[in-house]
């Protein structure tokens, strides 16, 4: 519900509401009676013009090994993310209309490439550790992205729960050196002295955000949590957000959401109130209706009426 339509508030409204269609194929199969096998295949249409659809590729081998009560480990060869390897602050995955009402900073939905992570547990602390690399083609050369994440959750009471968490990426440029023909073999001692390999890589610093998430359940089905993410790169980026929820598994339930990003002091880059209700259709489908109040770079404003479904089979 806006009045003028341009090309700003068409793009404002895109970067709020994601339309379309999300579609994932899981198969799980447990090892050895702990240990857990998981692949997983997604498509997506959201935020596309593509009327025609899209095809659904794997996305994600995940293996997770038990090793004792205090430890264990994670290997992920492809999609791996932070949420993957990061400590769970809540036993129930809930999620609103919009990627600001999901608990967890946006550094967790993050795609690292692959990954391997090891966590441990001692009375009320639990502790995550991980390393995700990738390799991309980029102008000639391979761009090796490397990520350490880290993670530190704290039970500071029965149903109150603090979470630190970041990840420090960098970046790694190797120049590809040109093929030789059969037949031809390199000599390097006829190099001058020096480093010779010194031209063949660049290093860059990527970015470093870094979050703090706290969460608290009220009673049975009633929680409250918010997070905060700034990237110490770049301090002035600042982003948050509050969600109360009930996620009853009764035919009702209802959530509440408000969250902003900031990209400099006294400047609200982004801000927005929403409010959904959950009707569970047994046990296997959700229809989620909701209001959203945005304001976008300060000047454009407008109010939605979304409608989210969910099922599986």
């Amino acid at each position: 519900m806006i009045g003028t339509i341009d090309v700003s508030k068409c793009n404002a409204i895109e970067r709020a509401i994601r339309t379309g269609i999300d579609s994932r194929l899981t198969f799980e199969t447990t090892i050895r009676e702990k240990d857990t096998l998981v692949a997983e295949f997604v498509g997506s249409v959201r935020g596309q013009k593509c009327i025609l659809g899209s095809s659904l590729p794997l996305a994600k081998v995940l293996y997770a090994a038990n090793i004792s009560d205090w430890c264990s480990a994670v290997a992920i060869p492809v999609g791996g993310r932070c949420r993957d390897v990061a400590v769970p602050t809540s036993s129930r995955e809930e999620r609103g209309l919009t990627d600001y009402s999901s608990f967890g900073p946006p550094l967790l939905n993050q795609l690292n490439g692959s990954g391997i992570a090891a966590m441990v547990k001692k009375s009320n602390t639990v502790a995550s550790l991980a390393q995700f690399v990738s390799a991309l083609p980029h102008s000639g050369s391979v761009l090796h992205r490397f990520g350490t994440f880290g993670q530190v959750v704290c039970q500071l009471s029965s149903n109150t729960k603090l979470s630190i968490l970041g990840i420090h990426k960098m970046a790694n440029l190797s120049r590809q050196q040109p093929k030789l023909a059969a037949m031809s073999l390199p000599f390097s001692f006829l190099q001058r002295s020096g480093h010779p390999q010194a031209s063949l890589v660049e290093n860059c610093f990527l970015d470093e955000p870094l979050a703090m998430t706290l969460e608290s359940e009220l009673d049975e089905n009633t929680r409250i949590g918010g997070w905060v993410e700034t990237n110490i790169a770049n301090p002035k980026y600042f982003q948050w957000a509050v969600t109360m929820s009930d996620s009853s598994e009764d035919d009702f339930g209802w959530g509440l959401s408000l969250g902003g990003f900031l990209r400099g002091p006294r400047k609200c880059n982004r801000f927005h109130v929403e409010s959904f209700l959950n009707f569970n259709v047994g046990k296997k489908c959700k229809l989620q209706p909701g209001l959203l109040y945005a304001m976008d770079e300060g000047a454009t404003q407008f109010s939605a009426l979304i409608f989210r479904t969910s099922w599986s089979l």
